[in-house]
């Protein structure tokens, strides 16, 4: 593994699902993400999109293929070695924030930092307080979620997906609650995040207008990549 290796890479990965009649979710893909480019994967409803950014975030397996992640071979791992490699590797974003309710802003983008405990308690708090300014929510750090708007928990969302400082950023419909004014604020964030920190970012989106903003597109039917 080297620092030039793709952030991600998928090799003829498929999924499906057994049964009497087996259901495809995604056929034979093969996709390289490089250091520091920006991938909208796009595609109609059920076409793969989420499972194909599942199993590049290692949350679910593959049943044929494999994915590397910055050049690791991860099809021979444990389930521990996936979660450590998350934690430390991939920041995921969601529709959904799933921020923890009861607990701050700022607690919430301190918990990855703390599970990977590669800081201090004090040090936690000063990186969670740092990605808070850096999305422009300093001011709301002692907030409960419920008291920000859709955009702003989405953004505490990604101050937490870049808490252990991932090289790998990978998003599912992230703007789908969002007004249209807020999911451009939230694309643009991403295409920053690329550009100036060299982050690679994978984001699945039904909008063909905001896929525009990205470096490039990936269009899924039928859980295979198409022109």
């Amino acid at each position: 593994m080297t620092s030039s290796a793709p952030r991600v890479e998928a090799r003829t990965l498929t999924r499906e699902l057994p049964g009497p009649v087996p259901v495809t979710l995604v056929r034979d893909i093969d996709l390289v993400v490089e250091p520091g480019e920006f991938v909208a994967v796009t595609g109609p409803s059920g076409s793969g999109k989420s499972s194909l950014l599942y199993l590049l975030g290692l949350l679910d397996a593959p049943t044929g293929g494999s994915v590397l992640i910055q050049g690791e071979e991860t099809s021979g791992l444990s389930p521990d070695q996936w979660a450590a490699i998350r934690l430390a590797r991939i920041g995921f974003v969601f529709q959904f924030h799933f921020l923890l309710p009861e607990f701050s802003c700022l607690a919430n983008v301190e918990i990855p930092i703390r599970r990977l405990g590669r800081l201090s308690t004090a040090q936690a708090r000063e990186r969670a307080a740092m990605l808070l300014d850096s999305m422009e929510l300093a001011d709301h750090a002692g907030k409960l979620p419920e008291q920000l708007s859709g955009g702003q928990r989405q953004r505490v969302a990604i101050a937490r997906a870049l808490a252990n400082d991932p090289p790998l950023i990978l998003a599912d419909e992230p703007t789908g609650n969002l007004d249209t004014r807020t999911a451009h604020m939230v694309f643009d964030l991403f295409g920053k995040l690329a550009r100036e920190q060299g982050r690679s970012i994978v984001v699945v989106t039904h909008d063909s207008d905001l896929a525009q903003l990205a470096d490039r597109r990936i269009h899924l039917v039928d859980g295979r990549i198409v022109p």
